[in-house]
């Protein structure tokens, strides 16, 4: 899921064992005085996709004087599927308005397979929260404030991408809108940032991915039972639920979404979805179902997010952490990161940038920055998702208050916590021994030693 609440899960400091990379990082130099001057005109480049990526990346080429055109499919007001969470750092990193947020969620309750109940938010201070809203209503805000820096929006499908004939020949985007089928566009650069599904990845043969699918139900509750929502989400866990994965209830402006994901059982997921719905019914039942979503959510990044003058960010890149599957964040921060660095790499928009200008400024950043979360992310679903066993495991670690702690820092600031030694060696010692009592030590632990 695009957005998805980390601060359930349990934050260590990072491993000093290395994880199978997905990441390939990256070591490029390149002069500044080999780049040619663009005559007469400014760079121009093409986003294609107004969501949080995309619009971040428009608003930083827009701003730093490259000619911006973003592309968007969908009407401001179609809702997106996604669970709509957002750490407390973005609100103020991107000037998100408070009045966008629906809920703001300081209690949160995590259901072991058994269903065992722990509270998680006791360490949170009192103006830290996170946000929940409608990716419908930030996209519409974003994409707006990218306009307003001066990237010109295009209503319209993006059918194909042709690439150049030569390593300054233009990229062409052919689209099409309601008012006309057949329409094309000549620019520079092109930033996808059209999802899981990317039509830009597959035109540059940027490689697949596996995808989970989330599904998700928008129910209407009545005001009585959405009290009980007021400041609370809810997760879920079991093979009930999901084989690899997790439930959900997140509380939005006047309904909850209810959800989940899978990889393996794709097959499955209406069934799990029948599930999260049974062991959620005391607080649910008597809802009205005003929507019902599915969407990929990519599993790991791309084997290629740069190639030529293409670039790749958010779900199109595939930046989505596994264990807690939040995208936003991400996706928003790799958008500006991408956009910041054709700006920089282009000096302003006045010069042509190449292949190394992107991997240098943009994706080696990105990596340097990032790579240790998602690896460790990855790590974590290895260890505490495989089974019953280990989410029971999970679920009595979240009960602790240094967990707690550790993790909502890491969630709400986007920066892996660091903690004491002591705590840390003693959160070790705890972790094995809630997989001895859930009788999961063997597998989990070979997991989380590898």
């Amino acid at each position: 899921m695009a957005a998805k609440i980390q601060a359930f899960l349990p934050s260590f400091s990072i491993p000093t064992s290395k994880p199978k990379r997905r990441f390939r990082l990256h070591t490029i130099s390149a002069s500044n005085s080999t780049r040619p001057s663009i005559a007469g005109r400014k760079l121009r480049a093409a986003v294609i996709g107004g969501g949080p990526a995309g619009s971040s990346a428009a608003e930083a080429l827009a701003s730093g004087g490259v000619e911006t055109f973003l592309f968007e499919r969908n009407p401001p007001s179609t809702p997106k599927p996604c669970g709509g969470a957002i750490p407390l750092c973005m609100l103020e990193e991107f000037d998100i308005p408070h009045h966008l947020i629906d809920r703001r969620v300081t209690q949160m309750r995590i259901f072991s397979p058994s269903n065992i109940a722990v509270d998680f938010g006791k360490t949170l201070k009192p103006n830290e929260f996170i946000a929940m809203l409608r990716r419908e209503v930030l996209d519409s805000f974003l994409r707006s404030r990218a306009e307003s820096a001066g990237a010109t929006l295009i209503s319209g499908l993006v059918t194909s991408l042709n690439l150049p004939t030569s390593p300054t020949a233009p990229y062409t985007i052919n689209y099409t809108t309601k008012n006309s089928p057949r329409n094309s566009l000549a620019v520079d650069v092109v930033i996808g940032a059209d999802g899981a599904n990317s039509r830009v990845a597959k035109s540059i043969d940027a490689g697949d991915y596996a995808c989970a699918i989330a599904f998700q139900e928008r129910i209407k509750l009545s005001d009585e039972k959405m009290a009980y929502y007021e400041n609370l989400a809810e997760m879920y866990i079991g093979n009930d639920v999901s084989p690899d994965f997790y439930a959900w209830v997140f509380p939005k402006c006047d309904h909850v979404a209810v959800g989940t994901g899978t990889v393996r059982s794709k097959h499955d997921i209406k069934l799990y979805q029948r599930a999260i719905r049974e062991r959620a019914w005391s607080k649910i039942n008597g809802g009205k179902v005003i929507k019902i979503e599915a969407h990929p959510i990519p599993e790991h990044p791309r084997p290629v997010r740069v190639r030529g003058r293409v670039a790749l960010v958010g779900d199109a890149a595939g930046y989505v952490t596994k264990c807690s599957g939040e995208g936003i964040y991400f996706a928003a921060k790799s958008g500006r990161m991408c956009g910041n660095g054709v700006v920089r790499a282009s000096e302003g928009g006045e010069k042509m940038i190449n292949e190394c200008d992107l991997m240098r400024e943009y994706l080696k950043e990105w990596d340097a920055k990032y790579v240790n979360t998602f690896r460790f992310l990855d790590l974590l679903q290895r260890v505490f998702y495989g089974s019953n066993a280990s989410r029971e495991a999970l679920v009595e670690l979240c009960g602790d208050e240094y967990v707690q702690r550790m993790t909502f820092d890491s969630y709400l600031y986007k920066k892996l916590a660091r903690g004491r030694v002591c705590d840390d060696v003693k959160l070790f010692m705890n972790t094995i021994g809630s997989l001895v009592r859930c009788g999961d030590v063997g597998t989990r632990m070979k997991g989380l030693i590898l």
